[in-house]
């Protein structure tokens, strides 16, 4: 079966057009207002939307994101509560690409095998997991084929070309380009 992801660049290749992609922390404020902004992206015809899974200590992320996990948690938010979003929306959307974004912390203490599962049982077609570098895909790399769900990764301004080539191993879906030096959601650049 193909993933919606390779799908969705296809369709978009074809009528040579970019992806708008759009970010949201799930259960932030609460999950009643994510189902909602779900609903507005979809009807907005957003091509792919992110959704990012809270997590206590975000520290690739800024402080906006990091505020958005603070209250998602405090909401009682988590993996539970996301892959649960996720299958409410695809009640009503079958084709927009959905891509969670996290930590590898929350995943493992989830279970791989049984994430994976539930990933793909509700409909989620990718994964960026910020802190699992490619040296350890090894722990992804079953569940990721077996289930069909996307290994995305992070490419930076300062990757090297011997990085590159590792990243590249088992990335599938897309790269995500961090254009900018630094944390997400801040103007400020660590250079």
């Amino acid at each position: 079966m193909q993933n919606r992801i390779d799908k969705k660049f296809s369709e978009l290749n074809e009528v040579n057009k970019k992806a708008l992609v759009a970010f949201v922390t799930s259960g932030d404020p609460n999950q009643k207002i994510s189902t909602n902004i779900l609903k507005v992206l979809r009807d907005q015809k957003i091509d792919l939307i992110e959704i990012g899974f809270p997590f206590s200590d975000p520290m690739a992320d800024g402080p906006t994101i990091q505020k958005s996990s603070q209250r998602a948690i405090k909401a009682g938010a988590n993996i539970d509560s996301t892959l649960q979003l996720v299958k409410n929306f695809r009640k009503n959307d079958k084709n927009i690409p959905i891509v969670l974004m996290g930590y590898f912390n929350p995943i493992f203490q989830y279970g791989l095998r049984d994430f994976f599962l539930n990933c793909s049982s509700v409909g989620v077609d990718g994964l960026i997991i910020v802190d699992l570098p490619p040296e350890e895909d090894h722990y992804i790399n079953l569940y990721t084929k077996k289930y069909n769900v996307h290994n995305i990764r992070l490419l930076t301004p300062t990757t090297h070309k011997e990085r590159l080539k590792k990243i590249l191993k088992h990335t599938s879906g897309f790269l995500y380009y961090v254009s900018v030096m630094g944390i997400t959601g801040t103007k400020k650049t660590i250079y």
